[in-house]
């Protein structure tokens, strides 16, 4: 069976995805669901490795810094040098200044997001992304709110307006393809 023309909408591909990781912040990310933070770094530091490997760009944004901080320390070493965090005050990530300059200057046409809160930044900034026409992918196991029923009703929420709600998994075997390559065999070893 021949690979098609066209994928489907909901599948992602490498040409024209970016990575963006929304908001984990010193003083933020401490306040999020305990239960679930360990996970969802864990799930966050293998999207942006996967990034990294397969050379997809990465924004990565801070809600008013000066009040929470900046991104984890933890988190700024595995995106390594040269990923900048876009500073904002508003929720949306769209509302950002050079947020939409940066997803132009990748020719992004799909998004992954990350990050917190799950019902307020993520959601607010994933339905303005939908709304200006980009498919959007919510790696629902790298995305947390300070409770569980705040993070369920954002999750159902994004698929009532068109995102596609998946697992960190999920997006790492889409964006690679196929199993026999070096960038397989190294990303592996983050999933296992």
């Amino acid at each position: 069976m021949t690979q098609p023309q066209q994928p489907h909408p909901m599948r992602l591909v490498r040409p024209g995805t970016t990575l963006v990781v929304v908001d984990v912040q010193e003083r933020l990310f401490p306040a999020m669901d305990a239960d679930h933070r360990e996970e969802v770094m864990r799930n966050i530091k293998v999207l942006a490795t996967a990034a990294r490997r397969l050379a997809l760009p990465i924004v990565v944004t801070e809600q008013y810094p000066k009040g929470l901080g900046h991104t984890l320390q933890e988190l700024k070493e595995t995106l390594g040098p040269g990923v900048e965090p876009i500073e904002k005050v508003a929720f949306s990530c769209c509302q950002a200044d050079g947020f939409g300059g940066r997803l132009e200057a990748a020719g992004t046409r799909q998004v992954v997001l990350a990050g917190i809160e799950a019902h307020v930044c993520v959601l607010i900034s994933a339905l303005d992304l939908l709304a200006q026409g980009y498919a959007v992918h919510v790696a629902a196991d790298a995305v947390t709110s300070r409770t569980q029923a705040n993070w369920r009703l954002a999750t159902d929420q994004l698929r009532q307006a068109g995102a596609v709600v998946t697992a960190t998994e999920s997006i790492v075997f889409q964006l690679l393809d196929r199993a026999n390559t070096e960038d397989f065999r190294e990303l592996a070893r983050l999933i296992r």
